[in-house]
């Protein structure tokens, strides 16, 4: 598995306009984009320090894997991404090692990164995502 970097962390909140205000005003980092993803319902916000992005998630309807999340276990770390150079090779291999997938292959995401997940039942409880740029 050809992991670079960590892509990103996603935190899950209820409002990305109240997140900001944290993120802007007191850590001091910039958001740089905003954009809704409308299959997994949701709307995301990017925020870079150094390599690594963060990612705000705010569900989009009561039926996103986000507001679940939220419900379930409040605002908070929802999942970590890693850089890959290949999303289905490396979802493969992990299955190859007996990690459940929550996908099979590769989709589309936020910023048209191509990106697949993995089961945190798997992942010591820690939502697994693969990112590459898309192609």
């Amino acid at each position: 598995m050809n992991l670079s970097h960590i892509e990103h962390i996603g935190i899950a909140v209820n409002s990305i306009e109240e997140a900001k205000t944290y993120f802007e005003d007191v850590l001091g980092l910039k958001c740089y984009a905003v954009e809704e993803v409308a299959d997994q319902k949701v709307k995301t916000a990017f925020f870079k320090i150094g390599e690594t992005k963060i990612e705000l998630l705010e569900a989009t309807s009561e039926e996103s894997p986000v507001a679940k999340f939220i419900a379930k276990k409040g605002q908070g770390i929802h999942h970590i991404a890693f850089a890959t150079d290949d999303v289905d090779k490396s979802l493969k291999e992990a299955e190859n090692k007996g990690v459940r997938l929550i996908d099979k292959e590769k989709r589309k995401g936020a910023e048209g990164l191509n990106i697949g997940f993995l089961h945190p039942k798997f992942t010591l409880g820690v939502l697994t995502e693969f990112c590459e740029k898309g192609k």
